[in-house]
């Protein structure tokens, strides 16, 4: 089959899928009463493919001109809809404008990206009732945290250089701030996650969302509510399993930054992860007999800014350190930079030494001191829970986590 045909032919079904959610959402409306359905936008599909193929001998203009006579001809239709209903909604002219696109794509650009613009737009089209009622239930500080990571992300990071800055080159602002974007959004889908769960649906939805954003403050939420509700047993299972949620999340960033490394790093990672998931599966079975308990507490604040900058400093700090360390001790030397960095925070240490192991260090440096820092983490939230939730919180917890950390030892040991 002729190669242009074909992709005609697509074009039309990309157009009749956006139109057969428009069709879909305005089933109930008179045959006529519609200003476009399935057919209608397959055509506008179809002559955006067909402006792209006449740009071949009757040049751009073509496509620019159906372009607007097919904006003009939408907007008519709509000024006349409007003029009957008076709803004076414009989603159908702009997914009309965007379907033409579509086909243009097809024909002069990539067609998997043709492909994904049409798919993505019909589930936003379908989707139009649960975007209005999230934006409905959306708090003044929740709004505040998706408009803060959109400024990092798409206003700040594409200005950042992407070039390396200061002693031994170890500072480049735009990875490190591509780094700081991702720790953002992973907290910022985790907060939403368990605001979606909804407060006392239970110790452990909680914990296994919040381990998203961060099992370590979730480990002081559960130590001080056990100070204030003692379930030494259940909360102690929260914490593991938020614990457990910790050691895929490190695979994650790793995954983003360095995927090389993940073949060396998945085996500690999963044993950790293993002995979490055990203590957890033991203590449930032991559990208290009330498992519902009030976890408004726990939920984390949407993203902020400030957190972020800190981050981004802390960030800094641990990559001049780690570079300064290396030039004078060795790759060794970074270890103790991994178990230092462990007792507060995984993410910035993990996301350094994955990049570090693009180019000045070795993997098995990288994965031992990945493994370390999470080894170190781990045991914090240990003394967290022995200090903020008082030793009838630490009893039940601490076999899982040192099951946890001797497997991940053995693991680093047998490898």
């Amino acid at each position: 089959m002729n190669t242009q045909l074909l992709l005609l032919l697509v074009a039309l079904a990309l157009g009749m899928l956006i139109g057969l959610q428009r069709g879909w959402h305005e089933r109930d409306t008179p045959a006529g009463g519609r200003i476009a359905g399935i057919r209608t936008f397959g055509l506008l599909a179809l002559s955006g493919a067909l402006a792209g193929v006449l740009t071949t001998p009757l040049g751009p203009g073509i496509a620019i001109a159906m372009g607007f006579a097919v904006t003009l001809l939408l907007g008519l239709a709509h000024w006349l809809d409007s003029n009957n209903d008076h709803d004076y909604g414009i989603t159908t002219v702009v997914a009309g404008i965007v379907t033409y696109l579509t086909g243009l794509l097809t024909i002069l650009g990539d067609l998997s990206l043709a492909v994904a613009v049409a798919v993505i737009t019909t589930i936003v089209l379908h989707f139009k009732q649960t975007l209005h009622q999230a934006m409905g239930h959306l708090s003044d500080s929740e709004m505040r945290g998706i408009l803060q990571l959109a400024l990092i992300s798409a206003v700040l990071l594409p200005v950042l250089p992407n070039q390396s800055y200061g002693p031994w080159n170890a500072l480049n602002p735009y990875e490190i701030w591509l780094m700081v974007v991702l720790i953002a959004g992973i907290s910022l889908a985790g907060y939403f996650a368990m605001r979606l769960t909804g407060p006392n649906k239970g110790v452990m939805i909680t914990s296994v969302l919040g381990g998203l954003a961060s099992s370590t403050a979730l480990t002081l939420s559960l130590a001080r509510m056990n100070a204030r509700v003692p379930m030494p047993r259940l909360l102690a299972c929260g914490i593991l399993l938020a614990s457990a949620i910790m050691y895929p999340r490190i695979l994650l960033e790793v995954a983003v930054i360095n995927p090389a490394l993940l073949p060396t790093l998945l085996p500690p990672m999963l044993a950790m992860t293993l002995g979490c998931v055990l203590g957890a599966f033991f203590l449930w079975r032991k559990r208290e007999s009330s498992t519902r308990i009030n976890t408004e507490k726990l939920a984390t604040q949407p993203f902020q800014l400030i957190p972020a900058l800190k981050f981004g400093t802390l960030l800094a700090v641990i990559l001049l350190i780690a570079h300064g360390i290396q030039e004078h001790m060795g790759e060794q030397g970074l270890w103790l930079v991994s178990i230092v960095a462990g007792l507060t925070d995984v993410d910035a240490i993990t996301l350094t030494l994955a990049r570090m192991a693009q180019d000045s260090i070795g993997t098995d440096t990288a994965v031992t001191g990945i493994t370390l820092a999470a080894i170190t983490n781990t045991l914090v939230k240990g003394g967290l829970a022995l200090f903020a939730g008082h030793a009838s919180l630490f009893r039940p917890l601490w076999p899982g986590l040192l099951l946890a950390v001797v497997l991940a030892l053995l693991t680093l040991w047998i490898l």
